[in-house]
């Protein structure tokens, strides 16, 4: 019994600390928005330069022991590549809000698939969850949906999908190494972004936003992600991601002055309350199927 409640709390203190890691890692992504409106490049430009610079942050963190390539590893990179270019290039032909509240339906995708491909079967409390946040961040984005251009709309819808499929394929990572998926994903993200990356050289402002989008908002955010991700479930994770569409509000009332208004601050605590819901207080089937199941490396 005493060895019982020590694997408790041990589990308990793993998985606290893997939260504070996923806030901080959504904290960082949440400047990705302003920082890629400030380089002046072609957006496969972007995807490809900043990946390069983030593969060397996370190489860096890397267990090169067990670097290798697997079909978990090449769906995980390809899903990861995906996304990071389609979210720049949504990011470049519509308003960052919109692409950024358009990418964060993958919940939806993780409820259907997670089941099939981890066995974290959504019950009914994360479909809950899942509307209520829906319905919060479409009244927070509101104003900023009606300005978006139709392919930076597309291309965000597409890049929701593609995120949910990078962390599943991390997730499957648990008992690996996850930041594997992201150090592949990367190298194939230049590799296809190559043709696009020398047409015209950066200029200062934009190459300060590269170094940081590189180095901070994808390496240093990846590392942490990819450390919580071992014990927290692919559904949770992306409900405590949830914090950077929130934050990005924020950053654009620092920097032009804009305040939100009441519609996006009523959404903003409908989706905080319900993450809290979702991700503080998880249903006990969920812990207990975070902590009994082996995913597949």
């Amino acid at each position: 019994m005493k060895q019982q409640m020590n694997n408790n709390e041990s589990n308990g203190s793993l998985r606290q600390r893997a939260i504070v890691m996923m806030l901080s890692a959504s904290i960082l992504w949440s400047i990705g928005g302003l920082l890629i409106k400030l380089v002046n490049l072609n957006p496969l430009a972007i995807a490809g330069m900043r990946s390069l610079i983030a593969s060397i942050v996370v190489f860096g963190f890397l267990d090169k022991s067990t670097l290798s390539l697997s079909w978990n590893k090449v769906l995980g990179a390809i899903s990861y590549a995906s996304m990071v270019i389609l979210f720049v290039s949504a990011t470049k032909a519509t308003t960052a809000a919109n692409a950024i509240l358009l990418q964060y339906t993958s919940p939806i995708y993780i409820a259907i698939f997670g089941g099939w491909l981890l066995k974290e079967k959504a019950v009914l409390k994360d479909w809950v969850v899942i509307v209520s946040v829906l319905c919060g961040m479409v009244l927070f984005f509101i104003d900023d949906i009606s300005g978006g251009s139709l392919v930076g709309t597309i291309l965000a819808v597409f890049s929701g999908i593609a995120m949910a499929f990078s962390t599943i394929f991390m997730r499957r990572q648990k008992d690996a190494d996850p930041l594997e998926n992201v150090f592949w994903g990367s190298i194939l993200t230049v590799i296809v972004c190559l043709p696009f990356m020398f047409e015209s050289m950066p200029d200062t402002k934009s190459w300060v936003g590269l170094v940081l989008l590189g180095v901070f908002q994808l390496g240093f955010s990846y590392v942490l992600y990819a450390r919580a991700i071992k014990n927290i479930t692919a559904l949770q994770s992306t409900f405590i991601c949830l914090v950077e569409p929130l934050l990005n509000p924020v950053w654009v009332f620092l920097s032009v002055g804009e305040a939100p208004g009441v519609l996006s601050v009523i959404g903003g605590l409908i989706v905080l309350v319900s993450v809290t819901i979702g991700c503080i207080k998880p249903s006990r089937k969920s812990v207990a199927a975070d902590e009994g199941q082996s995913a597949p490396a």
